[in-house]
């Protein structure tokens, strides 16, 4: 780079704003295009893809790289036809830019609805996950935003190689190739620059560890949509069905570690609590998970002698914590009511999940579960924007104005009301 850091940022913002009032304009054909021309390019350089991301992996591992962060890097064939997959489902999906909804006549005799709008140009700065880069770029581009993408340094050969991919399809479009950009230095001085830049950038996404975002949102000048961390929680009821119980809790726990949708802390009730919690703990012992338990479930776990190097008595931060590894609290509660206390209490307003076949309970949990994502019967690893029918997302927000839950295109667009006359003027 031949400029300063504020330079090179400040000339970033100022094509990434011009760019933006021209996706704002684009065709749905044109963005669809592109999004399907960007898919094409992934594919065609899987190779050059994956021989980027062998060169970050092993610099990473050598300097010693937390294994969840090691997982979150690493791009696999399977990684690769999940990121071109993810932009034709995005492609695929309505283009909700210039929707007109809830049109109403009122007595004047105007018509009053509003229009949804894209947001801008979105700064988004992420760690360790390559396929961000890609996932990014679509939910943005698809919504009629321009980008600024700040990947991790661990990941810059990786994002480098993506975004190469995104420019071939902006400009197989016809689309200005500016409206993606991604950053390309390490220097971290670059994020302080991005979240200062509020006459160029509308809104900042951070995805990475709790650090980094507790950072971006005490200096920025720019809104944030965030969440801190994933402390998910499953909660065995009394009216669980036995059937479904170890699977979830399997599932939520085990698939995989490293995502932010992994349950941490599980709840059982005290009257299911000696009949199902053995169970639950051979399968969690066979995982090779530390339960970290409260002295009546460590109790019951160890009359069901589990192997003790497996069970540790629970200390109070561990109701709090995101261990993004195979370690999960356990705690027995005496009622629905507890349960709900102690998730809004320790939780972290992400996603929680009940078992239970009693209706008016689910109801309740579902109500009453301070989170942005609340589930029945089903693993907390959905809570994903794949599994919703996003097509991808662009990070999950534990924000409670503008976009919550899983960040798809209607979370990065706005709406703005407008008003259709035939003449009317004001008495």
């Amino acid at each position: 780079m031949n400029m300063d850091i504020q330079q090179y940022m400040h000339t970033l913002g100022r094509q990434a704003r011009a760019a933006s009032r021209l996706t704002a304009a684009a065709s749905t054909h044109a963005k669809n295009t592109a999004l399907l021309a960007m898919a094409a390019e992934i594919r065609q350089r899987r190779a050059a893809l994956l021989a980027a991301n062998a060169t970050d992996v092993d610099t990473a591992r050598a300097a010693g790289l937390e294994p969840a962060l090691l997982d979150r890097l690493s791009l696999t064939e399977k990684g690769i036809d999940a990121m071109a997959t993810g932009l034709e489902q995005i492609a695929a999906l309505p283009d909700p830019v210039g929707e007109i909804t809830d049109v109403r006549r009122r007595p004047s005799g105007i018509q009053v609805g509003k229009m949804r709008v894209p947001l801008g140009v979105i700064g988004i700065i992420y760690e360790a996950r390559p396929n961000v880069t890609a996932d990014a770029a679509a939910l943005c581009l698809k919504s009629g935003n321009a980008a600024i993408l700040r990947g991790g340094s661990e990941a810059i050969n990786s994002n480098r190689a993506i975004a190469a991919c995104i420019l071939a399809g902006l400009e197989q479009a016809g689309l200005p190739v500016h409206a993606i950009q991604v950053v390309d230095t390490t220097d971290r001085a670059a994020v302080g620059e991005l979240i200062t830049l509020p006459e160029f950038v509308d809104i900042i996404v951070p995805r990475g560890g709790k650090g980094l975002i507790e950072r971006i949102a005490r200096e920025a000048r720019v809104p944030v949509i965030k969440h801190l961390d994933g402390n998910c929680h499953v909660y065995i009821d009394d009216d669980a069905d036995p059937a479904k119980i170890v699977p979830i809790v399997e599932n939520a726990k085990t698939q995989r570690y490293s995502p932010c949708n992994t349950t941490e802390s599980l709840l059982v009730a005290r009257a299911v609590a000696a009949r199902h919690l053995p169970l639950v703990g051979a399968m969690l012992a066979a995982k090779g998970v530390e339960m970290r338990a409260d002295p009546e479930a460590l109790a019951i776990l160890q009359q069901a002698k589990l192997p003790a190097a497996r069970l540790v008595p629970a200390r109070e931060e561990d109701w709090r914590e995101e261990y993004l590894a195979p370690i999960i609290s356990i705690k027995i509660v005496a009622s629905l009511d507890e349960a709900i206390a102690h998730i809004n209490t320790y939780g972290s307003a992400h996603t929680d999940a009940i078992i239970t076949e009693n209706y008016t309970r689910a109801m309740r949990f579902l109500r009453e579960v301070d989170s942005s994502s609340v589930m029945v019967n089903a693993s907390t690893r959905f809570a994903d924007g794949f599994e919703y029918g996003l097509g991808a997302e662009i990070g999950i927000s534990t924000n409670k104005i503008h976009a919550r839950g899983p960040v798809g295109l209607e979370g990065l667009t706005s709406q703005k009301w407008v008003v259709f006359g035939n003449g009317e003027v004001r008495n």
